[in-house]
């Protein structure tokens, strides 16, 4: 290991690691699929690493989306502290809807950057690029210390920006289809390569949800995709790394029994309650990665228009099917631990097996090519958080996904 000395990150003390310490998110990993493919004889690793080290389920922030709860595994904490509360918003300060990938929407430091600036050496790898500057932020690439990618642009990878020249032509592997199992691959493939070669003491490695929009847990694609897994972390397990395996969010079947999307649009009813287009209903899922899921999730947030009567509005959405919560956005503050500034003045999460859309001529939804799954809400807020050390954890809802890394390095400095 290259420095000796804790890590106080955004008001935690994380140990010193004699080993390294990895935290894996597997996007989209319902409990169920690691406990069908188990069932099945194909995850070999994992069960004896559930059997002889810790084994627990945990809790994800809310709104349980990708990006929100990578920067809380990244950043040890939730949304209201590192800002970061959905892929999608409207920006306080310009009104605009826009993506939430710039770094500029960062409020806290990483856990990487504070391991980097004690002289550690740090290395990420995720599927999407999306994520890459954002967990990327604080890091230098000019001390031969850090590496970050994204198998999405793995090609382009330079030393100067990511700390590694082609990152593809580097680990013999060609990028990889951004539909497809082989862009989570090559993030298990880098990780056990960088652990080999590049020997970091903190390593993040962070999947695509491709594969669970599109399978459920007992269907061969899903299948296929865990025992793959299950090989890398063989490896990875077998190099003495101290792993903490979880996820951002879980999944959930979100259509009717004829296979057609089950979904509640917001936006129309706001248009038929307070007049054409008075509120805006912003979905935080939204990016440009449409085919997973069709900009269709569990969460959703509405600003009103100055004078609306707030209080009729959460009746109203209260009493319509499917939608199960619906918060002010003070008691979403409170209850989901979100920064006010960047959800509207209502938010809402729907049921396990229904999504909320806009408005209905909104949603392009020819490129769903399977039922639909997606996330969001609280019933996709439970994940696994297994470790490959005996540990005294507790369980959900205390135990958190962002725990990851306080328990890697926990695990790590035994």
């Amino acid at each position: 290991m290259t420095a000796q000395t804790p890590i106080t990150a955004n008001e935690r003390v994380y140990p010193t690691p004699k080993v390294p310490a990895i935290a894996i998110c597997l996007d989209g990993c319902e409990p169920e699929y690691l406990d069908v493919a188990i069932a099945k004889g194909l995850m070999p690793t994992l069960k004896r690493i559930r059997e002889t080290g810790t084994d627990r389920l945990a809790h994800s922030v809310i709104p349980s989306f990708t990006n929100p709860n990578n920067l809380s595994i990244a950043t040890g904490r939730p949304p209201s502290i590192h800002g970061i509360c959905g892929n999608y918003l409207i920006d306080p300060d310009s009104g605009e809807e826009v993506m939430m990938n710039d770094v500029r929407f960062l409020r806290a430091p990483t856990i990487f950057s504070k391991f980097y600036e004690a002289g550690y050496r740090v290395a990420m790898v995720t599927a999407k690029d999306k994520l890459r500057a954002l967990l990327g932020a604080g890091l230098k690439f000019d001390e031969e210390r850090a590496v970050a990618f994204s198998s999405e642009r793995s090609g382009e990878t330079t030393k100067a920006e990511h700390g590694i020249d082609n990152a593809s032509q580097w680990l013999g592997m060609p990028v990889p289809e951004v539909y497809s199992a082989d862009l989570s691959k090559f993030v298990f493939a880098a990780g056990v390569k960088l652990l080999e070669e590049f020997k970091p003491d903190i390593m993040y490695l962070s999947t695509t949800d491709y594969i669970q929009h599109k399978f459920a847990p007992d269907q061969q694609g899903a299948l296929d995709f865990y025992a793959m897994f299950d090989r890398y972390l063989a490896q990875l397990d077998a190099m003495g790394a101290a792993i903490v395996v979880t996820a951002d969010h879980g999944m959930k079947p979100k259509h009717h029994t004829d296979g057609t999307p089950n979904v509640v649009y917001v936006q129309d009813l706001m248009d038929d309650w307070m007049g054409k287009d008075a509120a805006r209903v912003i979905l935080p899922i939204t990016d440009p990665y449409v085919v997973h899921h069709g900009a269709l999730g569990s969460f959703a947030t509405a600003y009103l228009p100055e004078g609306a009567n707030r209080s009729d509005i959460v009746d109203k959405l209260k009493a319509t099917d499917g939608i199960t919560h619906v918060l002010t956005k003070e008691e979403a503050i409170a209850e989901y631990e979100l920064p006010g500034d960047r959800i509207g003045d209502i938010v809402m999460v729907s049921g396990e097996n229904i999504c909320i859309g806009t408005s209905e001529d909104r949603h392009d939804l020819a490129a769903l090519k399977e039922p639909l799954r997606s996330h969001g809400g609280l019933t996709e807020q439970e994940v696994p958080f297994i470790v490959n050390r005996v540990l005294d954890l507790p369980s959900q809802p205390e135990l958190r996904n962002f725990d990851a890394f306080f328990y890697a390095t926990t695990a790590a400095a035994q």
